[in-house]
């Protein structure tokens, strides 16, 4: 079910670039303006593989839940950063495991908040609730009703930070954020990150940075050993960071014959001793 309180309208700034609408578009959804398109297909004139990009970002997304509810018995996710809701979300693939799952998704985008009632609803057995925030301000979402309400910090949390930290800088406080959102969840919780990198083509992701840049939305694609910092003091699960397409994949995986540089992102999954 859906948690009880009405989402606050909101209104949708259309001026300029968001980040979680581009991906929308790079997945081939419809929830995206013209100023998203127009960035994104700056993006995609220098990183052609944008698309796959988020695609095989998806499907890490997918894979790693499935393997937290299923192998782990993990009954509760905080996803920050959710973005444009599209099938099947989070909640969706946890709940197919176990029905009691209860999710709380948090964004910053107004328009994420204007599908939330909509499209994230989850089954009977469990709870789904979305809180409009930012991830940097980590205690206010941590504080938040929505939160608080929903998830239980007495039992393990699955906190997934998926495509998102890439547009927290350094000097933004990238790592402490996520050591403030980690060192808030009980023992036996996990980290699931993904992050872009520029260690497959540097001087592509240094042009696709720029028209992040010039949009004003912050950013900092990072290499392979300054991602794998975000997992300090945790335990990784195997296969460790992998590119993403490479964590753990099915059989019959959509996407397995890409290379590196066309995955183009580094994921991994990591407990809380």
């Amino acid at each position: 079910m859906l948690a009880d309180s009405a989402p606050e309208p909101a209104r949708i700034d259309t001026s300029k670039p968001h980040p979680a609408r581009m991906y929308d578009y790079y997945l081939g959804g419809k929830d995206h303006y013209t100023v998203d398109a127009e960035a994104a297909e700056q993006v995609l004139d220098y990183t052609p593989d944008a698309r796959n990009f988020a695609h095989a970002n998806r499907q890490f997304m997918h894979r790693s839940v499935r393997t937290l509810a299923r192998d782990h018995g993990v009954r509760q996710f905080l996803d920050i950063g959710t973005g444009v809701p599209t099938q099947p979300n989070l909640h969706q693939v946890a709940q197919a495991e176990a029905p009691e799952c209860r999710v709380v998704y948090a964004d910053n985008d107004p328009i994420v908040l204007a599908h939330a009632r909509a499209l994230l609803q989850g089954t009977p057995e469990g709870r789904v609730a979305y809180v409009q925030a930012d991830v940097r301000e980590p205690a206010a979402i941590l504080g938040s009703e929505e939160v608080r309400s929903t998830l239980d910090f007495d039992r393990p949390i699955a906190l997934s930070l998926c495509a998102l930290m890439h547009f927290v800088p350094d000097e933004h406080g990238a790592y402490e954020i996520v050591r403030e959102l980690v060192g808030a969840l009980p023992s036996g919780s996990f980290l699931t990150l993904s992050h872009g990198t520029v260690d497959f083509d540097p001087e592509a992701m240094a042009c696709t940075q720029d028209v992040y840049v010039r949009a004003r939305i912050p950013i900092q694609l990072r290499t392979g050993t300054d991602i794998a910092r975000f997992f300090e003091g945790l335990d990784m699960l195997d296969p460790g960071l992998a590119v993403t397409h490479r964590w753990r994949p099915d059989a019959d995986q959509p996407l397995a014959d890409l290379t590196d540089a066309q995955a183009g992102f580094y994921g991994g999954v990591a407990r809380k001793a």
